[in-house]
């Protein structure tokens, strides 16, 4: 068994938030900018909690939004933590954990080793590598992750047939999903099982 714990992202339906709940996800994301084709309002947030498990956290996931928005939304939907997920830098991160008094995961897109070094020294609680602005379904270069030196979540273009590999190979703290487990823009209950199946046999 890995220790590796799963986040399923973007989810925006009843039925998608009970399969993650009786799959054990340890996390749920649910997009709150609305710009974005998964985006839930705090409202639907806050009335889904109620099928969402003790254990698991709720992530509300910004990007770059303003301040007010980010803390008003936290507390609409009663989330557990934020994920921030655009160009915030630690100025926003500390306002934002300071307010909230919430923990706070920000996304960083590693292309090179300096992106490596910010993420190793940002003050957010967790780090999330990703290729993109998430959903892109595009995978970036494993071997920069080897080079973190902290606990992070693994995301971007992972699918039910290499999350195996990746959990072997980087051990992540969590791995994250949204694309990589949909069929044509929905979330596909088949492969969300085959996901979870694939990260909890390593």
């Amino acid at each position: 068994m890995t220790d590796t714990k799963i986040k399923f992202c973007g989810l925006r339906l009843e039925e998608d938030v009970k399969l993650a709940a009786s799959l054990d996800a340890d996390f749920m994301g649910f997009i709150l900018s609305e710009r974005f084709r998964r985006y839930v309002s705090p409202d639907e947030v806050s009335r889904l909690k109620q099928f969402v498990p003790s254990r698991t956290k709720t992530v509300g996931v910004f990007v770059d939004e303003p301040e007010d928005y980010v803390i008003a939304c936290a507390k609409q939907a009663d989330l557990d933590m934020i994920q921030l997920h655009g160009c915030e830098d630690d100025a926003y991160i500390a306002d934002i954990k300071e307010k909230t008094g919430l923990p706070v995961i920000k996304m960083i897109k590693p292309v090179s080793i300096d992106d490596i070094i910010t993420a190793r020294q940002s003050m957010a609680d967790l780090i999330l590598l990703d290729s993109g602005a998430g959903g892109t379904g595009r995978v970036f270069d494993w071997s920069l992750a080897e080079n973190l030196g902290r606990d992070y979540i693994l995301a971007g273009g992972l699918t039910p047939d290499n999350v195996g590999d990746a959990v072997k190979r980087l051990k992540p703290f969590a791995v994250d999903v949204s694309s990589g487990v949909e069929t044509d823009g929905s979330k596909d209950s088949s492969k969300m099982k085959a996901f979870a199946a694939e990260v909890r046999k390593i």
